[in-house]
């Protein structure tokens, strides 16, 4: 089935989910995408993948052609955003791998996420346990493990919505966009920065020191510690092959061969994770509101396109579907999407607005605190 014919779109967020929904349970809501649509085509996986791998190393080749000059900076910043688009790419399949939903045999799997993550320098088994939570707990203002916003009435929500109303809109807007599409990611892996109440802080994916958490909990417990070492060592070999590499040839070069991509496919990550979880009409939940099926609706589709759809294998197109069952493969999650479209048409968000104008809207209007609904309990920007 052709995925880009196979989407139809509905209503605009802004017209989604009233506040007052009746959302199904869990067992309704994942009772509409039927089990096959979780059944794993190692040929796909291995195609998406050589796609995505072969592409990458097509464009890192023409890369090493650039000569390292003053006037070819124009064609250095082109090959970062080009070659950072396209492996992309890569990060989604171990994405994949990460929710065992790229190929049958689990050490297959293991290897090939491991291998993408630690080369993008993503600590894979490390990211893996975090992303599960984020899943498990999706819009909790207490349990939720990313992208969860403070409260109004706490002192960092009570801070930053002091610098929303001082500052000019444009210049919130840059700041925001610079703190998510710049540092976010660095900010996330090493300190566990938009985490939920609940989490001890400062919680790194590269170090699970022992001390008191003072009855916060813990993002990784103890018996995790081995599998962060792991993580550790795939990033350690790939910042010595880096290293290695700028002694043989020039750091310069490594820094416009590598870094600049890196950048972008660092942007494009922390671009598709913002845009499919905020939004001005998206509720967060508290302890006495949430339940799984309320946070696995609270997502967005956005339409990137077929170029980006096919270099990202749709992860941006077809989100809830992956909230809803993570299991499936991106190359079903059109059908899955399809189905619970027609089946929650209130309830699963699409939003047509184009990228760059939802990014800048939601850095202007969604970079502060959450205040309470009082007739909903629920939280809203």
């Amino acid at each position: 089935m052709a995925f880009a014919a196979t989407i139809r779109p509905t209503k605009t967020t802004s017209e989604h989910t009233p506040k007052s929904a009746v959302y199904p349970t869990k067992a309704e809501l994942l009772k509409t995408l039927p089990p096959e649509l979780s059944k794993l085509s190692p040929i796909r996986a291995w195609v998406s993948l050589a796609m995505s791998v072969g592409l990458s190393a097509l464009a890192i080749g023409i890369g090493t052609l650039i000569p390292l000059s003053a006037s070819a900076t124009p064609l250095w910043l082109l090959y970062g955003a080009v070659t950072g688009t396209i492996a992309m790419g890569c990060w989604v399949i171990a994405h994949e791998c990460g929710h065992h939903a790229f190929h049958p045999n689990r050490r297959i799997e293991g290897v090939v996420g491991f291998a993408l993550h630690s080369i993008l320098l993503v600590p894979y088994y490390s990211w893996a346990h975090s992303h599960a939570v984020h899943h498990a707990h999706c819009n909790h203002l207490e349990k939720g493990e990313t992208h969860v916003p403070p409260r109004a009435t706490s002192p960092l929500g009570q801070t930053t919505e002091q610098l929303k109303r001082n500052l000019h809109p444009v210049v919130f807007g840059i700041i925001s966009l610079f703190n998510h599409l710049v540092i976010g990611w660095q900010l996330y892996l090493f300190f566990g920065a938009t985490g939920g109440e609940d989490y001890d802080s400062p919680t790194s994916h590269f170090w699970n020191r022992k001390r008191n958490t003072n009855g916060k909990r813990r993002l990784f417990p103890e018996t995790f510690n081995k599998w962060m070492v792991r993580s550790n060592l795939g990033l350690l070999a790939m910042v010595s092959f880096l290293i290695a590499a700028s002694i043989q040839y020039s750091p310069l070069r490594v820094l416009c061969l590598y870094g600049l991509p890196y950048m972008v496919i660092n942007m494009w990550l922390t671009t598709y994770t913002w845009l499919q979880h905020t939004n001005s009409d998206i509720p967060h939940f508290s302890n006495e509101t949430w339940s799984w099926p309320k946070g696995a609706l609270q997502t967005v589709d956005r339409p990137y396109g077929p170029i980006l759809n096919l270099l990202h294998h749709g992860i941006g197109s077809t989100h809830v579907c992956h909230h809803v069952n993570s299991s499936i493969p991106h190359y079903n999650a059109w059908d899955g999407t399809n189905l619970l479209r027609q089946r929650f048409p209130e309830l699963v968000r699409y939003d047509p607005t184009p990228i760059h104008k939802a990014l800048w809207t939601i850095a202007t209007r969604c970079g502060g605190a959450v205040y309470q609904n009082p007739s909903s309990k629920e939280f809203y920007f």
